[in-house]
């Protein structure tokens, strides 16, 4: 099963500073700051959420193909994913733009400061996916993820034309979108993916009820926080999957990519829809441990470990076929 995950593609450079922004603030000279501050340390992370999902599944390996845009400086963050199982060969690299960038400090308070460069993304919607699916001899879903709004619509929209299953996910930039635009992307998707919250701005925004829009996707999944994932068909009884328990909270960031990352890897090995949502919880749950969204290492023998407990030894044999 050939999927590609179309979606932002940046880096983030996450800085400390010791002290607290409060006092370097002057109450009355709040309409000319000009500050600079010295920080001690630097991260420098890889992200975007078209990425990270795409890292997970090469991590399971499914070897997803990769759609987005990227500048010229995207060669090492190109080698560390192909390394890792992600076909970017469809990643179009910007002659004049930079990676979308997140740029944020933080004080000893926990305060943030942060810039966001959406860069080389504004040209996602440049990219035509049959050029994608002449490249790889057809696809069989395309994952439209949050990326450059028009970007994301125009990718809709081909599918739709040529009859290629698409699943919706909005994620961030679901905020900034209107009920027309939201109505447009989820209308006839296979699957409609969002969390609680999101589920509820969904219905807000378009003025449809949840009966609505599942008579206008196929499934509905959405991500219930530590309480698992619920997943929803019309006239049929949902499905609902807890969480594996994690060993710790290290970094909630990234933790929604790497479910549908190892949802879609289950789809990609044909398995239920049940074990598919078990298989993205236990990767989400690798990733909450972890500081950073593709900072976590899966090691198969741990991994089935884990799965078979939190899920029992039938579904384990059934995964661990697919997982070599």
């Amino acid at each position: 099963m050939r999927i590609a995950v179309t979606g932002s593609i940046a880096t983030d450079h996450l800085m400390t500073f010791p002290g607290r922004f409060s006092d370097q603030l002057v109450a009355d000279q709040l309409h000319t700051v000009s500050l600079s501050f010295l920080v001690d340390k630097l991260d420098v992370r890889r992200g975007g959420v078209g990425a990270n999902i795409s890292f997970g599944m090469g991590q399971l390996g499914t070897r997803p193909i990769l759609v987005g845009a990227a500048g010229s400086d995207f060669d090492e963050y190109r080698a560390w994913l192909e390394r890792h199982g992600v076909d970017t060969a469809s990643v179009r690299i910007s002659e004049t733009l930079h990676t979308a960038r997140f740029v944020c400090t933080t004080d000893a308070d926990h305060n943030q400061i942060g810039s966001f460069y959406t860069g080389a993304m504004s040209e996602a919607r440049l990219i035509e996916l049959k050029t994608v699916a002449d490249r790889v001899g057809g696809l069989d879903l395309v994952l439209i993820g949050a990326d450059d709004p028009e970007g994301m619509l125009r990718h809709t929209e081909e599918c739709r034309a040529r009859n290629v299953p698409f699943a919706a996910d909005f994620s961030q930039q679901i905020a900034r979108m209107n009920g027309e635009e939201i109505r447009i992307l989820l209308d006839g998707a296979t699957y409609l993916f969002s969390n609680e919250y999101e589920k509820g701005l969904i219905e807000s925004k378009t003025g449809w009820t949840d009966a609505e829009i599942l008579g206008k996707v196929g499934h509905r999944v959405t991500t219930l926080g530590s309480r698992g994932v619920r997943i929803e068909r019309a006239g049929e009884d949902p499905i609902e999957v807890g969480c594996a328990q994690e060993e710790r909270k290290a970094d909630p960031t990234g933790v929604g990519d790497a479910f549908r990352a190892g949802f879609l890897s289950g789809l990609a090995w044909g398995v239920s829809l049940e074990r598919a949502a078990q298989v993205g919880c236990m990767l989400a749950t690798l990733v909450i441990e972890t500081v950073g969204t593709q900072e976590y290492q899966l090691r198969r023998a741990h991994f089935m470990e884990r799965f078979a407990q939190a899920y029992g030894d039938e579904p384990a044999a059934e995964v661990k076929k697919h997982l070599v």
